[in-house]
């Protein structure tokens, strides 16, 4: 039997709740996550601050709407490089972290590819521009797949915290309030 994972940051029950209720909305005011947490102002703040010191909280964004931006071409592309070596890989990633089209950059395995790169467009023709000015011009690209996204199935930021709440210590056991 698998062992359970490890809780190494020992959140407790209104840190779980704090990070739930941020993944749903991170534009509501501090005094909000109060409310709905069960906190009061000032100690939520402190878990706030603390969790985004910790790197807990990585950064709070707005998602915007794609479509009503213009950007209406998702696209999945799969790259194979000609060497593995960290050199190679290095420099790819430091090349397409420049480009603003490239949403996400995986190294991956089990497929034909090394990486799997996650990239919005306006349309075809800027997708064939990205594809034939950049992509194929960096150095060790030795092959492309592109898989054209028709419709986001599921479509979320929000990370499942549930196997947290096992480990989660109870009433009064707080790090912090």
């Amino acid at each position: 039997m698998p062992a359970e994972p490890e809780n190494p940051l020992k959140l407790d029950a209104h840190d779980l709740k704090i990070l739930e209720t941020l993944q749903a909305d991170g534009s509501l005011s501090n005094q909000e996550i109060a409310d709905r947490v069960g906190l009061s102002a000032s100690p939520c703040s402190r878990r706030i601050r603390q969790l985004e010191e910790e790197g807990v909280i990585a950064e709070r964004v707005a998602r915007l709407a794609p479509a009503k931006v213009g950007l209406d071409l998702t696209v999945l592309i799969h790259i194979r490089m000609d060497r593995h070596t960290p050199e190679r890989f290095a420099s790819f990633e430091g090349i397409v972290g420049g480009f603003p089209e490239v949403l996400e950059c995986y190294l991956i395995t089990g497929q034909e590819a090394d990486y799997q790169l996650k990239v919005i467009v306006p349309g075809m023709d800027e997708y064939q521009r990205f594809l034939l000015e950049k992509i194929t011009r960096i150095e060790g690209v030795i092959g492309v797949h592109s898989s054209f996204v028709l419709r986001k199935a599921i479509d979320t930021t929000q990370l499942p915290l549930t196997y947290l709440a096992k480990g989660v210590r109870r009433r009064g056991a707080r790090r912090y309030s």
